[in-house]
């Protein structure tokens, strides 16, 4: 035991001549000019598209904006019926034969609830704040809107 103290005592009180002596070999300056700038933060309009293209399905439910005469179903039952478009949806089906089923938006069944490419302030806000935040080719979680709920792929 004595002999290791003695080693480390050595050894530590070598370290401050060690850490002062200069190289042995030359390592590379920086080289000077600006830095590359920081990404977006999450949010900011600089990370987000001008537009973007989308398709949707939207489930209503009785009372909400626009909901035909003919939708009954409850705001409960609206939500079951998107979470499980939106596990098919993730499961890998097709989107627009998804939209052709589900949607309750018209022109659906022959769109596949295409919207075509859409910019900033031609949706209602919580649909847009999730349709811009999408990656290409994602599919956006339930979102609630006036008209019901939505499922929405980025497709541009």
């Amino acid at each position: 035991m004595r002999t290791f103290v003695t080693i480390l005592t050595v050894a530590l009180s070598a370290l401050p001549q060690a850490c002062n002596r200069a190289p042995e070999e030359p390592h590379a300056a920086p080289t000077p000019g600006p830095l590359p700038a920081p990404p977006a933060p999450p949010g900011s309009t600089a990370s987000r598209p001008e537009r973007v293209g989308a398709r949707h399905v939207l489930i209503a439910w009785r009372g909400s904006e626009r909901a035909a005469a003919t939708i009954t179903r409850t705001k409960e039952e609206a939500r079951t019926r998107a979470e499980d478009v939106l596990r098919r949806a993730r499961g890998g089906e097709d989107f627009a034969a998804l939209a052709r089923q589900f949607s309750d938006e018209p022109g659906a069944s022959t769109g596949g609830g295409d919207l075509g490419v859409f910019g900033h302030g031609q949706m209602v806000p919580p649909f847009e704040q999730a349709a811009f935040a999408l990656a290409l080719g994602a599919v956006s979680d339930v979102v609630e809107t006036s008209f019901g709920y939505h499922v929405i792929k980025r497709t541009q």
